[in-house]
């Protein structure tokens, strides 16, 4: 059961969700492919943390080669080579690795060389396995580092995967594999916008999801309207609680440290279990 956890934007709760399914699962594999801007490690500190490089492969040119063609600059459509004063000019930092230009060199100018783009960190808390992607700064895509983390997924019965926010192409590459989506949205008009951009992406994937409504308080919900209208599952609610809102400041797994929120996501937990097996 591979459970992801999107938002249309950061600060929605996503994190809070996945962290604390998974810790409420025990036995279980937490993957954040934030890879931006991880956080999940942060709650559960794990122990015994093994890293491992990415690498991507990115052009390099032999000017005895070259020729001047210009065949590979026409095919780049990220610009990362350019025919300047005589010479090929390789612009490392928004080339997106596809291998295309390497590929279609007719003097075979062009040779693939490594180039580091991040990492991959294991570690172990209280059985959960948690596996973290932290992209370079300055690199144009983590897709490749999320490939890399999503590999692992299979070793566990239980995996939650804290998605990057938002709908893009990298978010895209985090649902694929995916059994179950989670979306966490906030009762707030701006909270259905991002909620109807990550439903609509879902939908297209075919992904079946549910919602989890977050940050309640005793009045009008436009996110849980916009559910009702669209028929979407709310499978739970996390209230605007004070206790919660500190402990989860504080960086805590608020499942391990309160039994009223361990029941909250055991629920949930409950909850989602049963959607996948339906």
């Amino acid at each position: 059961m591979k459970i992801a956890v999107l938002s249309g934007k950061g600060g929605t709760g996503k994190t809070l969700v996945s962290v604390n399914l998974a810790a409420a699962a025990k036995d279980s594999m937490y993957v954040d492919c934030d890879v931006e801007e991880p956080n999940g490690h942060l709650y559960f500190k794990p122990e015994d943390v093994k890293i491992r490089q990415v690498a991507v492969e990115i052009p390099q040119v032999d000017p005895d080669k070259c020729m001047g063609c210009r065949v590979c600059v026409d095919f780049c459509n990220y610009n990362a080579l350019a025919w300047i004063g005589g010479n090929l000019k390789i612009f490392d930092e928004i080339c997106h690795s596809c291998g295309g230009c390497i590929v279609l060199c007719p003097e075979e100018a062009l040779k693939g060389k490594d180039k580091v783009i991040g990492q991959v960190q294991r570690g172990k808390s209280d059985g959960v396995t948690v596996l973290t992607g932290m992209l370079s700064p300055g690199v144009a895509s983590g897709v490749p580092i999320i490939k890399e983390l999503l590999k692992d997924t299979q070793e566990k019965e239980q995996t939650f995967i804290d998605c990057p926010p938002g709908s893009a192409c990298i978010v895209m590459e985090t649902v694929s594999v995916s059994d179950y989506c989670i979306l966490v949205a906030e009762p707030t008009i701006f909270g259905v916008h991002n909620l109807n951009m990550v439903w609509e992406l879902v939908t297209l994937m075919g992904k079946p999801c549910g919602v989890v409504l977050n940050k309640c308080i005793e009045t009008e919900n436009p996110a849980e309207k916009f559910c009702t209208e669209k028929g979407i599952d709310v499978i739970g609610s996390i209230p605007f609680d004070s206790e919660l809102g500190l402990l989860n400041s504080n960086a805590l797994i608020v499942a391990r440290e309160n039994a009223k929120y361990n029941k909250l996501f055991s629920d949930l937990l409950h909850r989602v279990t049963q959607e996948v097996g339906s």
